[in-house]
């Protein structure tokens, strides 16, 4: 099992899940990715398309290095 990171704190929908959908894409089946994201529908949204393409999200929580608040960082494994 590999463990994978993608920042897409930078990055507007729809374009941060199709750069999580891409780091899916090149991982194996069991490999887990942490995802820092930034923004309310980033917050809803990935994990959603992550859940619905058949992915497990293993947690999402506040990045504890973000005193704003608004980066979570979204841990999920590939099914």
């Amino acid at each position: 099992m590999k463990q994978h990171d993608l920042d897409i704190t930078g990055d507007r929908c729809p374009l941060t899940f199709v750069k999580t959908k891409l780091l899916i894409e090149r991982m194996e089946a069991g490999d887990v990715a942490r995802v820092r994201l930034r923004g309310q529908e980033p917050r809803e949204n990935v994990p959603r398309s992550v859940r619905d393409h058949g992915h497990e999200v293993v947690s999402l929580a506040l990045a504890e290095d973000d005193p704003s608040g608004e980066t979570y960082v979204l841990v999920l494994r590939k099914v």
